[in-house]
């Protein structure tokens, strides 16, 4: 490797720990006594950078710098029984769409519990880099964000928006200028993502969006109010984009088919504190009485995650374990609990009670070892109120401790199916019928062995789950996937009785 792409990658890590930690640039700067332009040609790779200077970040980051291998594994010693209780964290989903929509706000928002994982670092670097002032607080378990009147568009940072669903800050930018330009949408790589239910919602509301090669832009002259928009699918990214967008625009705008899913939901709270008023929240028809000036100082709290809620209840059921999940959002599993208990598996439920945020239901739930069956029908994921597109993959490794053959079609994603056949490496038996369908044949005995991550949060999760119950030592190597959505996911499994080991090349 020659000397420049050495330097590249030494950059691309530092950045990737600033970061993670929450450091702006500009806090950088000041903690290595030099100016912000120095941080940013230094992130860039176009600046060399001696031994005394790789020490000196080292200090500043706590992290030593002076030999690079920036990948991660976890070494898991399968066939551990869990125990104990874990508690559900709030939602990657929730916070990275409230951090979006605190952009309609020229006041103040402090949102609480907002989870520290990659995905919401990305959208914190992306808010920063076009001016909004964001930092952490609370002892960094909530983020205040002041977007302030006018944003710097034209500096974006093209290489976080690409990686990250930057077209969900359509909504809120079109508020902020006439025209701006977008980086085509990243994140998990598992089919293409359309944003066609975006585009022709903001077309509705006067918004006119051209797709070039890399980029999209979007324009508009004046916004309409008094629109009816029928979502172009059940989409939740797409129903935010249209939500956010109408926030502002004064009068009544009506989105119907919007699919009442959790981040959704949490969304649409966050905007009322904003004196926004919504009708409908928790159905397919919701009427926002758009405000055309918001200045407030407001605090507001996210939401627990349903798909981390389930992450562990599938741990459990695939170890054979008695184990507590507290402050499950119910109404966003009581389907797929529907599902587990038509298979046979056992679990009792708590009372209901309140989340933070006063208006999502919470309860525990307790799973025990159970005889499962392969059910009849196929499981498959829905809009909400169905099973959550991203708990759909859980079914599988839960599948392979079933008797008989259990049917998984995942119809909204082309490629995700395939990541499936990744367990037949700890010998599980999953048959790919189709780009869509996996046919799973359980109660295989399942072995470590070592996984390459795919560049997908739900599949690498799954294989992290049937790793626990494999027999042996397996490796999931390159876990950059997995930490997009769940924090600290070793150290908490470590603390219900998993052994997995954080392997770091530095």
């Amino acid at each position: 490797m020659n000397e420049t792409s050495e330097i590249q990658k030494i950059a691309q890590f530092i950045k990737q720990i600033r970061q993670q930690q929450g450091i702006t640039q500009e806090e950088f700067a000041k903690a290595l006594k030099t100016t912000q332009s120095a941080v940013a040609r230094l992130e860039s790779g176009n600046q060399n950078i001696t031994i005394e200077q790789l020490s000196k970040i080292s200090e500043v980051l706590k992290r030593p710098i002076l030999s690079l291998n920036d990948t991660i594994d976890f070494q898991v010693e399968g066939g551990k029984k869990l125990s104990g209780s874990i508690v559900t964290n709030t939602s990657k989903n929730g916070a990275i769409n409230m951090m979006v929509a605190a952009l309609i706000n020229n006041g103040t928002t402090i949102l609480h519990g907002i989870p520290h994982i990659e995905e919401v670092y990305r959208y914190k670097e992306l808010l920063e880099s076009i001016g909004v002032k964001i930092r952490w607080t609370h002892n960094d378990t909530a983020l205040e964000i002041t977007p302030g009147k006018k944003l710097s568009l034209t500096k974006i940072d093209k290489e976080v928006a690409a990686r990250i669903r930057s077209f969900t800050f359509a909504g809120a930018f079109i508020h902020y200028t006439n025209s701006f330009n977008l980086p085509h949408s990243g994140g998990c790589k598992m089919g293409e993502r359309t944003v066609a239910s975006h585009k022709y919602a903001l077309d509705y509301l006067g918004v006119t969006v051209a797709t070039k090669e890399n980029h999209y832009v979007v324009s508009h002259k004046e916004l309409k109010s008094g629109s009816t928009i029928p979502l172009y699918e059940a989409s939740d990214t797409g129903a935010i984009t249209a939500i956010i967008a109408a926030s502002k625009i004064e009068g009544k705008t009506t989105i119907k088919f919007a699919p009442p899913n959790y981040q959704v939901q949490d969304v649409c709270f966050l905007l009322e504190r904003y004196g926004v008023k919504i009708d409908g929240i928790g159905t397919t028809t919701l009427i926002v009485h758009g405000k055309k000036n918001i200045d407030v100082n407001i605090e507001h709290y996210n939401s627990e995650d349903p798909i981390e809620s389930m992450f562990f209840i599938a741990a459990a059921i695939v170890t054979k374990s008695t184990l507590t999940i507290t402050r499950c959002p119910i109404d966003f599993l009581e389907l797929e609990l529907e599902k587990l208990k038509r298979m046979g598996q056992k679990y009792k439920i708590s009372k209901v009670y309140k989340a933070k945020n006063e208006r999502t239901s919470l309860v525990d739930i307790t799973i025990t070892p159970s005889k499962l069956i392969a059910p009849h029908e196929k499981i498959a994921a829905q809009p909400y109120p169905g099973i959550n597109n991203d708990n759909l993959p859980f079914f599988v490794p839960i599948s392979l401790m079933a008797e008989g053959q259990t049917l998984i079609h995942d119809w909204t994603w082309e490629n995700r199916a395939i990541y499936f056949t990744e367990l037949n490496r700890l010998g599980a038996d999953i048959k790919l019928l189709d780009p869509h369908r996996a046919l799973i044949t359980g109660k295989n005995r399942l072995r470590g062995a070592q996984i390459v991550s795919p560049p997908a949060l739900r599949p690498t999760a799954i294989i992290l789950i049937a790793m626990l119950a494999a027999e042996g030592t397996s490796l999931l190597r390159n876990v950059y996937s997995i930490k997009r959505g769940y924090a600290d996911i070793a150290e908490r499994l470590n603390s219900i009785g998993a052994k997995i080991t954080v392997l770091k090349g530095i």
